[in-house]
């Protein structure tokens, strides 16, 4: 196995954690950020920090050219056209971008709108809220226990009241992907859209709209080795063109009268107000140091670090590992608990050893509960991860159970 990115270029993990060596193994939370990445922000705040679009001086132009150009980045990562490209706050905000805009304008009484059972609350609560709104019904498809939707019962559900399906692209608790394209062809026969929460999925593997056939798809920076704060909702044009605006002031309108006013072209329609642009230009930094890696070669490497990790776990005792067993079957990212341990006194024991995971419920609550668990530790991966990292935190869990026992 050999590693895609060097560790070097990450500052953060030259840090010394209570004088031990940083293993961070939350990725899954929030990536760490390239030198590039931090440069190119610093370049910008340095050198070209104005309003975008609204300048005729020099800098300004030089602000709006690198905004527009991190858009055509993201744009081209996942196969689409830069006016489909919408600048948010993260996911998030993409995800409820949607659910106002378009939901509001199509859900009505009577009709249904499918989730799952691994939905992150943010691919979830928002669907609730529109759901009880409109007195429509939210339905949810079961997944299996390694974490795996099941089809029979998406099909069973899917009827054509079906107006949305909403999925993860990739579970942020068991990293299980569905099959996305399947799922788009089966939703479309019933003529139902498909809207992807891609916050995991985009960080991990090859990501094409085109070849997926999904209608829209939510991204967080912050996953994907960018900065915090600025996000993508990536939209099909025509169903951009025919929703309405989600936040109203600057910069999204053509004209304004007193009483009226009508809507600037895409993607500024949904963008108002005074952009993140310094987090577009960390974010487009951040999608050309994945590009030049190749997100084939990401995928590789994490599924030779998950397979490595879940060896490594499997030899310790106590250890239950939930999702699937198989790094061929997930992103690299592997929830687990260990006996007698409850996973906050184990991430606790594990950061006095240099070790960051995450333990909780994942913003996951409903997962959670389907296996009878209040919480998990989680380890999780990027392309920094290296088995030395992984070989640190199975040395702590050890130690921990000694702690413990």
């Amino acid at each position: 196995m050999t590693d895609v990115s060097k560790k070097s270029d990450f500052p953060i993990l030259k840090r010394r954690i209570h004088g031990k060596r940083f293993a961070y193994l939350d990725s899954a939370a929030t990536a760490q950020r390239p030198v590039v990445v931090l440069k190119a922000m610093d370049e910008f705040q340095r050198k070209h920090n104005a309003n975008t679009h609204r300048g005729i001086y020099l800098i300004s132009e030089e602000a709006t050219a690198l905004y527009e150009g991190a858009r055509q980045k993201v744009a081209a990562f996942i196969h689409a056209q830069p006016n489909e490209i919408v600048f948010t706050r993260n996911a998030t905000e993409a995800i409820n971008l949607v659910a106002y805009a378009w939901g509001r304008a199509n859900i009505v009484t009577g009709d249904n709108i499918i989730v799952t059972e691994m939905e992150h609350h943010s691919n979830l609560v928002p669907w609730q809220l529109l759901c009880k709104e409109r007195k429509a019904e939210l339905r949810v498809v079961p997944v299996t226990d390694e974490g795996a939707v099941v089809m029979k019962e998406f099909t069973k559900l899917l009827t054509h009241r079906t107006k949305l399906v909403a999925v993860s692209g990739m579970s942020n608790v068991f990293g299980t992907m569905p099959d996305l394209a399947v799922i788009a062809r089966s939703a479309h026969r019933k003529n139902a859209l498909v809207l992807v929460d891609g916050a995991q999925l985009a960080a991990h593997v090859p990501v094409d709209v085109k070849k997926l056939g999904v209608d829209f798809l939510a991204l967080s920076a912050h996953k994907m080795l960018g900065p915090m704060g600025i996000g993508v909702l990536w939209a099909k044009r025509e169903l951009l063109e025919a929703m309405p605006p989600f936040l109203a002031g600057g910069d999204m309108i053509r004209e304004v009268s007193l009483q009226t006013a009508t809507w600037n072209d895409l993607p500024w329609k949904f963008e108002a107000g005074t952009p993140n642009a310094v987090g577009a230009v960390g974010f487009g930094a951040a999608v050309d140091y994945l590009t030049k890696l190749g997100m084939g070669s990401v995928r590789r490497h994490e599924m030779a670090l998950t397979a490595y990790a879940l060896k490594k776990l499997r030899h310790i005792k106590g250890v239950s590992i939930y999702g699937p067993t198989s790094a061929r079957l997930k992103g690299g990212v592997i929830a687990f608990n260990v006996q007698g341990i409850h996973p906050h006194d184990l991430a606790t024991l594990l950061d006095r050893e240099g070790v960051a995971i995450r333990s909780g419920h994942h913003c996951a609550q409903p997962l959670m509960q389907k296996f009878g668990v209040m919480a998990t530790a989680r380890m999780s991966f990027s392309v920094y991860t290296t088995k030395q990292d992984i070989d640190q935190c199975i040395a702590a869990i050890a130690k921990a159970t000694k702690v413990m026992a």
